[in-house]
């Protein structure tokens, strides 16, 4: 491993990593209040790691990776979470959670199979939109409210989209792309720097 990869901002994202066990261990045994707490806890951690990331200047692949593999296997919670400490809000909720977990799902699909890969984008609309999703989440499992959930959703799948449109765009792997436009930008640079290399 680079010397560079280990820096605050990814021992951050490990840590998130491994809160995931523990997140799905106490939403298995019912313990809704800690569940949240830690949830909570982590979607923190979530924002701090991005924070440390850009203020130490230590930006890796490799911790854009991370991030996104803590992203991912916490979401991957949601769903027993949901079954297991809010079941009625869930049924409630049925189409809403279906949709988000298709919009989901679906760059993530697609840049496994162009690129073998979680994407990483950290595109500025998922951005806004885990930073909306995560207080959703919260909301939901403490049992304040589901709207904010049927709001983040809307949110999800216009972020989703642009990723789908960033992957179709880009021919290699790149990370931190922050919007469209910044993937038309690389493409652009890619293309020529190929034909400049003929």
């Amino acid at each position: 491993m680079n010397a560079g990869n280990l820096n605050l901002p990814n021992a951050v994202s490990a840590l998130r990593i491994l809160a995931v066990p523990v997140l799905a261990l106490l939403a298995f045994r019912g313990a809704g209040l800690a569940f949240t707490i830690l949830l909570a806890a982590s979607l923190l951690l979530d924002a701090l790691d991005g924070y440390l990331a850009r203020r130490l200047n230590q930006q890796t692949p490799l911790g854009a990776q991370l991030d996104s593999w803590g992203d991912f296997l916490t979401v991957l919670v949601y769903p027993g979470a949901a079954l297991w400490l809010q079941p009625v809000l869930l049924k409630h909720n049925a189409l809403w959670v279906t949709l988000a977990f298709l919009a989901y799902l679906s760059p993530i699909a697609l840049g496994f199979l162009k690129y073998g890969r979680l994407t990483s984008y950290h595109t500025r609309l998922m951005s806004l939109c885990a930073y909306l999703m995560g207080a959703a989440a919260v909301a939901f499992f403490a049992g304040w409210s589901d709207l904010p959930l049927r709001g983040a959703c809307l949110v999800l799948v216009a972020a989703a989209a642009e990723e789908v449109l960033i992957t179709a765009t880009l021919p290699v792997w790149q990370a931190n792309v922050r919007d469209l436009k910044h993937a038309l930008a690389l493409r652009s640079a890619m293309t020529t720097a190929t034909v400049a290399g003929r």
